[in-house]
């Protein structure tokens, strides 16, 4: 674990996979089987459960828990104290870890503050949650989702800005069009 930083309040189980360059700072857990990409970075107080995948450039704010079953690809940003969860009809008495479902977060995504994220669902690439939304179905790439339920609001361009009606990006001009429900972008040179 070369140029891996752990703060020497966090707890970090072995085995598990830290890529380089990757910062674990106050008061996290990661659980051995965790694998964490390089460049990550752990904010104070995350938790990180066995078997999770964490891919490379990942933001995790702080009071995040990332519980099993969750996979989350390269780039994603995850808001402060934003929820997980990984059984449908949890009960303290009941053993449920043979019913755990999966969630998806694609590249590029965003999950905002204190927004909670049901499990079994896939969000897509490029997607933007607002704070405090309740995802209980799958978001498509570039979809902005906000409330509860999370509904689409808008799209998203992949620099993280609204785009307007028709599609482009104030920002950074990349341009997008709609195909069957799904906004995908057009090549510069296109």
């Amino acid at each position: 674990m070369s140029d891996v930083f752990i703060h020497p309040t966090a707890v970090v189980d072995e085995p598990c996979e830290i890529g380089e360059g990757a910062k674990i700072w106050h008061f996290c857990h990661v659980m051995s089987g965790a694998r964490i990409g390089a460049g990550t970075s752990l904010g104070q107080n995350v938790f990180v459960a066995s078997g999770v995948v964490l891919g490379g450039g990942v933001k995790v704010q702080n009071n995040v828990s990332i519980y099993e079953g969750v996979t989350v690809e390269d780039d994603v940003f995850l808001g402060p104290s934003m929820v997980f969860t990984n059984v449908r009809t949890p009960r303290g008495h009941v053993s449920r870890k043979d019913a755990l479902s999966t969630t998806l977060v694609r590249r590029g995504a965003t999950i905002g503050a204190n927004a909670t994220v049901v499990c079994g669902v896939t969000i897509g690439e490029y997607a933007f949650v607002g704070a405090g939304a309740v995802v209980t179905k799958d978001v498509p790439a570039h979809a902005l989702v906000v409330g509860n339920p999370a509904r689409r609001a808008g799209w998203m361009c992949r620099c993280g800005e609204r785009l307007r009606r028709n599609l482009d990006c104030a920002a950074c001009s990349d341009r997008y069009r709609l195909a069957d429900g799904n906004v995908i972008r057009i090549p510069k040179n296109a």
